[in-house]
């Protein structure tokens, strides 16, 4: 008598992006695609391939492939973490749940491996249900919108279609905070404590905040609970964001500028990290880390240090596990019934 097949489940980690190499020629592939989607740029179409077509993607991506090379190992930082994190979420879960079929696998909105094709692969071996975490702790329409997008696009084009979670973000959740705690307490425990901690987040446009996405709300909150955890009296850290495009007017208060007033002013030492990042990538490696410590130091400060994102810590991947699980559980109630 053969046993009943195992309920087929894939948990999908999805990131932002990267390009393939830290050419110029890949760079701008990469940059060509992230910078045509409307939910990132939202000046009407037209106008906005026209700048980006003459502006942009002849001059930026040489810029942008140097910056590449200076953080580029054996791959890109963000998809070799990203993969370090598909295949500890993996063996988190092995042995868990005995009536699944449970395979993690790795996507991203832009390059490779590609949300797309994660999903067109699924086609071919009909799911039962998918999850969808976005590795964005903070929702925003400019990063997790997309990934929606591309299920959405997807869908259209299945007949039999699996269940369906979509993580949307875990900005506050108690397991978050307390990791992004424990990686300042491990780096202050071996290098000392600073004049201020700052808590750099990714940037978005002021108008798209206007309009009603929470991200920087959300970004708010995740670094007043970080605060509270770590018993910061309000003169010992601050919130900033980085990572400016374009002269629109973006949520304030910026980055580089901030740090530069702390330098001016006679602040002499700062440790920074950036809690909105999953994984450590371009913007922290190169801009956070190299760009802005000299900044900093320009304006007149001594010591500047980058605390890491929380990548494949034990801390971190228990988090998304405990994200995943409670999918995963509500999931076998249901077959149980």
């Amino acid at each position: 008598m053969s046993s009943a097949p195992k309920t087929k489940v894939t948990i999908i980690l999805a990131n932002l992006g990267t390009p393939d190499e830290p050419t110029v020629a890949a760079v701008r592939r990469f940059l060509k695609q992230f910078l045509s989607d409307q939910r990132v740029i939202e000046i009407p179409k037209p106008i906005w391939q026209l700048i980006l077509r003459l502006f942009i993607l002849p001059f930026r991506p040489k810029r942008v492939a140097h910056a590449y090379e200076l953080v580029w190992q054996n791959d890109s930082p963000m998809r070799e973490i990203l993969l370090h994190q598909v295949a500890a979420v993996q063996k988190a879960f092995s042995g868990q749940y005995p009536d699944f079929e449970l395979n993690v696998i790795p996507a991203m909105t832009y390059g490779n491996p590609g949300i797309d094709a994660a999903l067109n692969t699924l086609s071919h071996d009909p799911q039962d249900h998918i999850i969808l975490l976005p590795l964005f702790p903070q929702y925003s329409a400019t990063s997790t919108a997309p990934l929606y997008d591309a299920v959405a696009k997807w869908i259209l084009t299945q007949r039999n279609l699996p269940g369906l979670s979509i993580i949307r973000d875990y900005y506050q959740h108690p397991a978050f905070i307390q990791a992004l705690a424990q990686s300042v307490r491990d780096f202050q425990a071996e290098h000392g404590q600073a004049e201020k901690l700052l808590m750099s987040f990714h940037g978005i446009p002021q108008p798209y905040a206007d309009k009603g996405d929470p991200y920087a709300d959300r970004c708010r909150r995740t670094a007043q609970l970080l605060a509270d955890k770590l018993g910061l009296s309000d003169d010992q850290w601050a919130i900033s964001f980085q990572s400016r495009f374009g002269k629109q007017e973006w949520v304030k208060p910026y980055t580089d500028a901030l740090l530069e007033e702390w330098g001016k002013q006679g602040v002499k030492s700062v440790q920074v990290l950036s809690p909105a990042f999953s994984a450590d990538c371009l913007e922290t490696l190169e801009e956070l880390a190299l760009q802005n410590a000299e900044t900093f130091k320009s304006a007149g400060g001594e010591q500047y240090a980058y605390i890491a994102a929380l990548n494949d810590r034990e801390d971190h991947i228990a988090l998304l596990t405990t994200l995943l699980q409670a999918n995963l559980d509500a999931l076998t109630q249901t077959l149980a019934h």
